[in-house]
């Protein structure tokens, strides 16, 4: 199955043209958008592949801390997407919610097993699930070095709205 969550920016006079309710079918394409922030002289779209309408995107939260958990799945929603919050890499490794999962937003520090951890148990097991780490420490060499292993961002707490649906934008793309 082939997902996209595509963001697109524009001018504000782009979206006068485009639709005041902030959604448009495009019937004889393959998707629909929505858009889903509203800035001055700026908009944020999502263009969602028709294939998908139906299908649950499902993004897990992994972290400890528990304003991040209760936070995120809100913001996400908003995106269009769907949520399960785990406070451990063990609660997540032990869910259901594993097979499901199209993206993991992860926290690198945490008790027990860490996030660094959880990606390298996710490649042994075969898993190619796209993960966005997210940090409250400033490490540029921890970054780079996740990112060489292969995750799509490296997001510093507190991050914005937008750099969060850009990080994600990859993880939907059809390929």
């Amino acid at each position: 199955m082939k997902y996209s969550a595509a963001l697109s920016m524009c001018s504000s006079k782009r979206c006068e043209r485009r639709s005041p309710t902030g959604y448009i079918d495009f019937p004889k394409q393959r998707w629909i958008e929505r858009m889903i922030l509203r800035g001055e002289g700026t908009c944020l779209w999502v263009r969602t592949e028709r294939s998908t309408m139906n299908t649950k995107l499902l993004v897990s939260i992994v972290d400890d801390d528990e304003s991040v958990r209760e936070s995120l799945p809100d913001l996400l929603k908003e995106f269009g997407f769907t949520s399960r919050a785990f406070s451990s890499a063990e609660e997540f490794l032990a869910s259901d919610a594993l097979s499901q999962t199209k993206c993991i937003i992860l926290d690198i520090v945490m008790p027990g097993m860490s996030g660094l951890e959880l990606q390298q148990e996710l490649k042994l097991r075969k898993i190619a699930t796209p993960i966005i780490f997210i940090t409250a420490r400033r490490d540029e060499t921890v970054r780079s070095r996740l990112i060489e292993r292969g995750a799509l961002a490296c997001l510093i707490k507190p991050f914005s709205d937008t750099a969060l649906l850009e990080a994600l934008n990859p993880a939907f793309q059809v390929k």
